[in-house]
């Protein structure tokens, strides 16, 4: 069978799609490691609730990233990225002394399929305090129970009604004056890297 310059042509074209094929497939697979730098902020939505009265140090808690880092024009962490957490540090608010403390980090998010550590910049959320609401319920029970001693028994009474009534007051603020930090699902939470991270992407 004589070859004719059609099929030299033909032969050509197919060996040319062939090139331009792998070729491609070689560049989609290509990745190449990008630094991020370090304080770069990484936006994360909690996937679950965290408290201060229910979480201790160590825990371990998920989240997604809610805007992609892009580093040069390359999006090094997309959107919707899987991120690991960890509790710090966590006290519960006192009923009557002490604020509620809670610290997170990031250890770790997920790209491509591929785990990598990470180190994030870490500072404490810090209850609000509670003297003043309480120093207003314990004052306002003893106006309350020194007037009610007064009209129960003149002036006597309200001697007697003072001290009754700080003490009914001290028991309300012990009902309701914990004021524990509460993180819901969805939370908004931003982190910034406290050392640069390397990561694989594809070219």
């Amino acid at each position: 069978m004589l070859l004719t310059k059609r099929h030299y042509l033909a032969g050509a074209a197919v060996l040319l799609a062939l090139v331009v094929g792998v070729g491609a497939v070689t560049l989609r697979d290509r990745t190449e490691q990008v630094t991020v730098p370090e304080l770069t902020p990484i936006h994360v939505t909690l996937d679950q609730a965290v408290t201060s009265s229910q979480n201790r140090p160590g825990d371990h808690f998920e989240a997604t990233v809610s805007e992609p880092v892009v580093i040069e024009g390359k999006t090094v962490i997309p959107q919707g990225a899987k991120a690991d957490g960890l509790v710090v540090d966590a006290k519960h608010s006192g009923r009557l002394m002490g604020r509620a403390r809670l610290q997170l980090a990031l250890q770790a998010v997920e790209v491509n399929g591929q785990s990598y550590d990470v180190r994030t910049e870490s500072r404490p959320r810090i209850g609000r305090g509670h003297k003043k609401r309480n120093l207003l319920w314990i004052g306002g029970g003893t106006a309350g129970g020194a007037l009610i001693g007064g009209l129960a028994g003149g002036g006597t009474g309200a001697l007697i009604g003072g001290p009754v009534g700080a003490g009914a007051g001290t028991t309300v603020s012990l009902l309701t004056g914990k004021k524990d930090i509460k993180l819901r699902p969805e939370t908004p939470i931003t982190f910034k890297l406290a050392e640069p991270l390397k990561v694989s992407v594809k070219g």
